[in-house]
């Protein structure tokens, strides 16, 4: 499911026709950066990376030329690159930059959304809840996501929103370890405030659901991270 679903969003994103190969290879390790497929702190080599994508030495070396410009990959020695670990203090900064640009987006959508963006987003909501409650953590990280993803867009504000989309990159691989520690069922979800927020056009509604999601899927890293921290 959590393919399908990977493959039907990047379907929708792209334009039809053959890209070019480095614009490939950079969306399909984003991805599995973003989604947690490649854990923090987990070490790759240049060269086990154009094995598992099927793509030459240089494609793979822009895409982590560019993913490590946007702080989600760190390059080591001996030609190997690495998923940076969340810090305490990494943490309050992304929690701050999130909570000053992810509400005001949100209050900007509700001045946006028609009719059209607004079922697409009960759709994507529906998806979610239904992946929540059978447990498939792979599709709750793709669909919440795309769901954030798809408010930010209706806010026409791009600026903010490649601005928040970096950051994703760097908390989005730790939401997995929040997934197998709390399970899909204690996730955040603060979706059915802000949809309500969105219907009604209500700007600071809107705003307050998202500094509320927001509040708590960063306290819920924060925690993890504690924990993990205990135990080694």
């Amino acid at each position: 499911m959590t393919q399908m679903l990977k493959n039907s969003s990047q379907a929708a994103a792209r334009p039809s026709g053959k890209q070019p190969a480095h614009l490939t290879v950079y969306e399909n390790l984003r991805d599995q950066i973003l989604f947690g497929e490649l854990a923090p702190g987990q070490a790759v080599t240049i060269q086990g990376l154009t094995a598992q994508l099927d793509a030459g030495m240089t494609p793979v070396r822009e895409a982590i030329r560019r993913l490590t410009s946007d702080g989600a990959l760190n390059m080591m020695g001996n030609r190997r690159v690495i998923v940076p670990e969340l810090t305490e203090n990494g943490v309050e900064e992304l929690e701050f930059m999130r909570k000053s640009l992810e509400p005001q987006l949100a209050g900007r959508a509700a001045q946006n959304i028609n009719s059209q963006d607004l079922e697409a987003l009960k759709a994507l909501d529906d998806d979610l809840n239904g992946a929540i409650e059978m447990g498939d953590i792979g599709a709750y990280l793709t669909l919440n996501y795309r769901f954030h993803a798809m408010v930010y867009r209706i806010a026409r504000a791009p600026i903010m929103a490649a601005t928040v989309d970096r950051l994703w990159l760097q908390f989005g691989p730790s939401l997995r370890v929040v997934c197998g520690r709390y399970g899909t069922l204690n996730l955040p979800d603060k979706h059915a405030d802000l949809l309500d927020a969105l219907s009604n056009e209500d700007v600071e509604a809107a705003e307050n659901a998202m500094l509320g999601d927001v509040h708590q899927g960063m306290n819920q890293i924060r925690e993890a991270l504690r924990s993990a921290t205990m135990v080694n």
